[in-house]
């Protein structure tokens, strides 16, 4: 017996014995004990791989703050209390203007909220356009300039809001006009009452002009495209400055941008601007200036299924400033031959 008691191949089958002995119940609990245990450890796993994952995101991106020579430049807010510290603002959104009395403006540290995202949490920014506004052109004539767009703002196919304002008065000598997503237009225009709002406040007898607009903007979208995070629109620019210049600026969601005589966001690129190159002038009068936008109006709702037949003019002058006129329709024919059976000579057709 003692012989047997030190084999292992006897302790092995005593143990099995022992075990196939023992009531069902008895082997369900060390069964689910062990899973607890292994479950608990894989957590602890999972918990330490998210804390050293953010440890490493905090060490990518370090946070700072401005010097303090240019913290104290007159580009600074007023409502900035000069005898608090530069603190880095730690809102979830970029911080492009100041927001309260610890903000820097136009610096654009990064939030802590986007450097310690758990991982498998979903993204709390704009992934994908839902409501669309679609082209905005622009013009320059003798007096200033010109832009027009639809009030469309669709969603996804479909033509669900038609009294969408999509050009924006930011002051007495610039406008902005917005294609993409309408939410994103409404955070770029919030951005802009706060800055004409900062500068109002100086009241230093100097306005933003369109070109430093224009600079802004461009700073914006580009900050924000460098996140991952941009802003699904195409911007466009326009307006006179104080010396009497015209100034058409575009700018896209990735920050490109450019200026011309003439420019068109979205279709308007392709169905527009062609007509501005044959026929725009940075002498034409007024008239002749409308009645251009209103045929390039005309084409892009007969061949563009996300316009409608209700638009809006706008103009800056350099003796009248801003004015925006009132939704209006254009003439249209659909009386072609073309238009009355259009599939009449397509191969196929019956």
């Amino acid at each position: 017996s003692e012989a047997a008691a030190e084999c292992p191949e006897a302790r092995e089958r005593g143990e099995r014995l022992r075990e196939r002995a023992r009531p069902a119940c008895e082997r369900e609990d060390a069964r689910e004990r062990d899973t607890l245990v292994l479950c608990g450890e894989r957590e602890r796993e999972r918990e330490g791989e998210r804390r050293r994952w953010t440890r490493r995101q905090a060490a990518m991106i370090p946070q700072s703050s401005l010097p303090s020579h240019i913290a104290s430049g007159p580009h600074v807010s007023p409502f900035t209390n000069s005898n608090a510290g530069l603190q880095a603002d730690h809102r979830s959104e970029d911080i492009h203007v100041p927001a309260n009395a610890a903000s820097v403006p136009f610096a654009v540290a990064p939030s802590t909220e986007h450097a310690e995202v758990n991982l498998g949490e979903p993204r709390k920014h704009t992934t994908s356009p839902y409501v669309t506004g679609n082209s905005v052109l622009a013009i320059k004539y003798k007096e200033g300039v010109l832009m027009a767009c639809d009030m469309l703002g669709a969603y996804g196919s479909t033509k669900r809001y038609k009294s969408v304002q999509r050009v924006f008065k930011v002051n007495e000598t610039t406008i902005v006009g917005a294609s993409g997503e309408i939410s994103d237009f409404q955070y770029i225009s919030n951005l802009l009452e706060e800055l004409t709002t900062q500068d109002f406040c100086y009241d230093d007898g100097c306005t933003l002009s369109p070109k430093e607009i224009h600079a802004y903007l461009c700073r914006v979208l580009y900050n924000r495209r460098n996140k991952m995070d941009p802003l699904w629109n195409s911007l466009v620019v326009a307006g006179v400055d104080t010396a009497g210049e015209s100034f058409i600026g575009s700018v896209g969601m990735l920050g490109t941008s450019y200026t011309d005589s003439h420019v068109a966001t979205s279709f308007g690129n392709y169905l527009s601007r062609p007509l501005f190159r044959e026929f725009q002038r940075d002498d034409m009068s007024l008239e002749e200036a409308i009645a251009l936008m209103q045929e390039a109006l005309r084409v892009l709702f007969y061949r563009d299924k996300t316009s409608i037949n209700k638009f809006i003019l706008a103009k800056v002058s350099g003796g009248e400033g801003v004015a925006i006129s009132k939704p209006f329709a254009l003439d249209t024919k659909w009386d072609l031959k073309a238009f009355v059976n259009p599939s009449k000579h397509a191969v196929g057709s019956w």
